[in-house]
């Protein structure tokens, strides 16, 4: 696995929480153990603890997000130094998939964390993909949805730099939103035009 997709953990976690519309998922150890995904072993050291925990993550990493969306490099890069300082891992080579007839294993890089409980496990990977991500393919590369009120994290893979949005939905509910703003303008034009076209009437005294 490339170090990189597991900048993933970071966005799962950040979109757990929609701010502007007061929406939060992340409420049970039912929903910090969903986050896992298939680390089904790390899933279960959740504690109820754990979700308090979660949601101090969530914001950090919500920080870096919004720091680099706004254009401040240097912020995004603090912000996560200071949670990779927090929440160290250890790079490790894995294999525990076969490569060919001989079954001889299909050597990767894996980060394996050390945590003192949960939390810590998934930040220390949450924080390290992000990092490998932003190193590998810039700051600019971390966005937050323009689709408002949205606001979701995502990773710009794009070939030209060019995502905005963090669903092909909140795309094409901002391409809508657009297009209804033009007519609306371009309707309140022709009714301007229309007015100062059309001939006054004069009142004459007989």
């Amino acid at each position: 696995m490339e170090l990189a997709s597991y900048s993933d953990y970071a966005v799962r976690l950040v979109n757990t929480e929609e701010p502007a519309r007061n929406k939060d998922t992340l409420t049970s150890i039912e929903a910090v153990r969903e986050l896992f995904g298939v680390s089904r072993q790390a899933a279960r050291r959740a504690t109820d603890a754990d979700v308090t925990r979660f949601r101090s993550v969530r914001a950090r990493l919500r920080a870096v997000f919004e720091a680099a969306d706004g254009g401040d490099e240097t912020l995004a890069v603090d912000l996560l130094n200071s949670l990779l300082l927090e929440f160290p891992v250890s790079p490790q080579i894995s294999g525990h998939d076969v490569r060919d007839e001989d079954g001889r294993p299909d050597w990767h890089m894996h980060l394996a964390d050390h945590p003192s409980n949960a939390t810590a496990g998934y930040a220390a990977i949450a924080a390290m993909g992000l990092a490998f991500h932003l190193t590998e393919h810039g700051v600019d590369r971390l966005g937050l949805c323009e689709a408002a009120p949205c606001r979701n994290a995502y990773l710009d893979t794009s070939t030209n730099r060019s995502r905005r949005y963090c669903s092909d939905r909140c795309a094409t509910r901002a391409n809508v939103a657009a297009y209804r703003a033009r007519k609306r303008e371009e309707a309140e034009r022709t009714g301007r035009s229309a007015e100062t076209a059309q001939p006054s009437t004069a009142v004459t005294d007989r």
